[in-house]
């Protein structure tokens, strides 16, 4: 009811000791705080909060055009009404190092649990768009020092992303991996691997926890948990997965409801009342105004 039951700093260290566990740690993208609500009851391990959800929500391309202010505010509020840990794309920091750290500890205020800072040169691009270029090593490291000398939380997870597969080849981007883990990176988000052999290769590269993102209509391979649980991956996101399904079921419906003049043929596709307040815990809020006002009034 309210907030998350768990303080900030409590989803961290559960997601440092799951990173630890070995398993596979599964991270849905939520587009809104009710979103995030429905993955946690479902029984997933953490909630992801994506740039590009959160550009598409703004009805923003994702080109860097967000700022650190849209992106810690909506983040937050996802983070706020759930129980685990939230990990966020915080693009390449919001600026230059300074930025970067400054973006850190105003996601840590913000009640994150990690975010995942990218090489990319601004205006960045979609990880599975062509025609992304990235900054050369140093300045990525400089980006990834910065982040882990700025944290106060040291269960704060920065992962850094690197966008080189897609441009110099695998192993150049197991080269770059190494490097940012070296720097101070927790994790390692190597985006637009082609397949699970190439995940294999960077879990063999790498001493930290790695991360897989099971984007649709990307360059990667929409591999199983199994499969990724077998070669070694910690961590995986579906980082646009319900707003696509969510914005399909909007355009179908604004179809039907214009071509029959009535949603009548699309109330038992409905989420119902009762299953929306089930989910907002509605009964929970009325319990507790009772224990604490009475609506009876009393001449005095």
């Amino acid at each position: 009811m309210l907030h998350s039951r768990l303080t900030a700093q409590a989803k961290r260290g559960a997601f440092r000791a799951a990173l630890a566990s070995g398993d596979l740690l599964r991270l849905p993208g939520a587009f809104n705080p009710l979103s995030a609500l429905a993955i946690t009851r479902a029984g997933f391990e953490g909630v992801y909060v994506s740039g590009a959800v959160l550009s598409a929500d703004l009805a923003l391309p994702d080109i860097g055009l967000t700022t650190l202010t849209e992106v810690s505010r909506r983040a937050g509020e996802i983070a706020r009404v759930t129980d685990l840990p939230a990990l966020v794309d915080a693009d390449t920091g919001f600026g230059e190092p300074l930025n970067t750290a400054r973006t850190i500890q105003v996601l840590e205020d913000a009640g994150l649990a990690g975010c995942h800072i990218e090489d990319q040169v601004n205006p960045k691009r979609c990880g599975h768009l062509d025609g992304k270029s990235v900054v050369p090593l140093p300045d990525a490291l400089r980006r990834i020092r910065a982040a882990a000398d700025a944290r106060r939380d040291p269960d704060f997870v920065i992962c850094a992303r690197t966008d080189v597969r897609a441009l110099e080849g695998l192993g150049a981007a197991l080269d770059r991996a190494r490097a940012l883990a070296d720097a101070g990176a927790d994790m390692i988000f190597p985006e637009a691997l082609a397949n699970a052999a190439e995940f294999e290769a960077m879990r063999k590269a790498v001493d930290v926890p790695i991360l897989a993102n099971m984007t649709e209509f990307g360059k990667s391979t929409l591999l199983t948990t199994e499969t990724l649980r077998d070669v070694g991956v910690n961590v995986v996101i579906y980082p646009v997965t319900l707003l696509r399904l969510a914005m399909g079921a909007v355009t179908e419906a604004l179809s039907v409801l214009a071509a029959d003049g009535t949603q009548a043929a699309l109330v038992e596709r409905m989420q119902t009342r009762g299953e929306l307040y089930d989910l907002l815990g509605y009964a929970d809020y009325a319990k507790f105004d009772t224990t604490v006002f009475s609506h009876a009034y009393r001449e005095q």
